[in-house]
C-alpha cells in the first residue's frame, strides 16, 4: 500500500469517527428533560422534607415529596402549592378535594354546590362549552351502603366527607382529561378530610370555597360557615393540613 492510499484510508477513518450520531427525537428529549427536573424536584424534596410547610402524609418522606412535585407540575401547580393540594397515599398521588376543583375550574370547566348538609350533598358541572349539566348527588344513605359511615372521619365530618365525594364523582364525569391520572380526590383514598370549610346554605358556587383566603383570617361566629366539632373539641387530626380555615387560638 502506497503512503497515498495509507493518507486515505486514515482521512476515511478520521472523517467517520468524527461524523455526529442522529439527533435524539422528541421523545428521548422529553425523557431527559423529565429526569433532570425528576432529579432537581427530589434535591427540593430533601430541604423540604422535615420542615412544617410539608403536610403530616408527606413529612419525612422526600422519595414521596417528589413524585408529588413531579404529579403537581403536569397539573400546572407549583411546588410550594403541590405540597397543599396533594397527598400521597400507598404511593398513589391524590388530589384534595379544593384542588381537584380547582384545576378543573381553572380549564374553563364550571362546577356548582347546589345542598350541602350533614345527610345530602348534591353538586353540578358541565364542561367548558357545554350547555348540559351532570349532576352527582351523595347521601349519608348511599355512604352506609358502601360501608363509609363506620370510618372515623364520616363520623365527626359526614358534611364534609360527602362534599369530598361528590367533587370526585363529579369531576371524572365532566373533566377527567383535565385530572391527568388523578382521577381520585385524597379523601376517597384515605377517608380523612382536611377541615374543608364547607357552607351553611346553598345554593354557591364552588368557586367560593377553592379561592384564596388572607391567612390567617378566621370566619366571624356569624358569617354562616362552620367547622365540624367532636363533643365540642377542635378536630386537630383532621384540621392539621387544613389550608382552608385555621382554628380560634382558644381551640388550638
Amino acid at each position: 500500500m502506497t503512503s497515498h492510499e495509507i493518507a486515505q484510508r486514515d482521512e476515511q477513518q478520521a472523517v467517520a469517527t468524527t461524523t455526529p450520531g442522529p439527533a435524539p427525537t422528541d421523545g428521548a428529549t422529553a425523557l431527559m428533560q423529565w429526569a433532570q427536573e425528576a432529579d432537581l424536584a427530589y434535591q427540593m424534596a430533601q430541604k423540604l422534607a422535615a420542615t412544617s410547610f410539608v403536610p403530616q402524609s408527606l413529612r419525612g418522606k422526600p422519595g414521596d415529596i417528589t413524585a408529588a412535585i413531579l404529579a403537581g407540575a403536569e397539573l400546572g401547580l407549583k411546588p410550594m402549592a403541590t405540597l397543599k393540594s396533594i397527598d400521597v397515599i400507598q404511593g398513589t398521588p391524590a388530589l384534595r378535594a379544593h384542588a381537584m376543583r380547582a384545576v378543573v375550574q381553572k380549564q374553563g370547566h364550571e362546577i356548582e354546590l347546589v345542598e350541602s348538609t350533614a345527610t345530602r350533598c348534591v353538586m353540578r358541572g358541565r364542561r367548558k362549552g357545554s350547555e348540559t349539566w351532570q349532576t352527582v348527588e351523595w347521601t349519608i344513605e348511599r355512604a352506609a351502603l358502601m360501608k363509609l359511615t363506620e370510618k372515623a372521619e364520616w363520623k365527626k365530618q359526614p358534611q364534609n366527607m360527602l362534599v369530598a365525594r361528590a367533587t370526585g364523582e363529579l369531576c371524572r364525569l365532566i373533566a377527567s382529561d383535565a385530572l391527568h391520572g388523578m382521577a381520585y380526590v385524597s379523601e376517597e383514598l384515605e377517608g380523612t378530610t382536611h377541615a374543608e370549610v364547607v357552607p351553611a346554605k346553598a345554593p354557591l358556587s364552588v368557586a367560593a370555597l377553592t379561592a384564596p383566603t388572607p391567612q390567617p383570617q378566621p370566619a366571624p361566629a356569624d358569617s354562616g360557615y362552620s367547622v365540624q366539632i367532636c363533643n365540642g373539641e377542635w378536630d386537630t387530626d383532621a384540621a392539621e393540613d387544613s389550608v382552608d380555615w385555621q382554628p380560634e387560638p382558644d381551640q388550638q
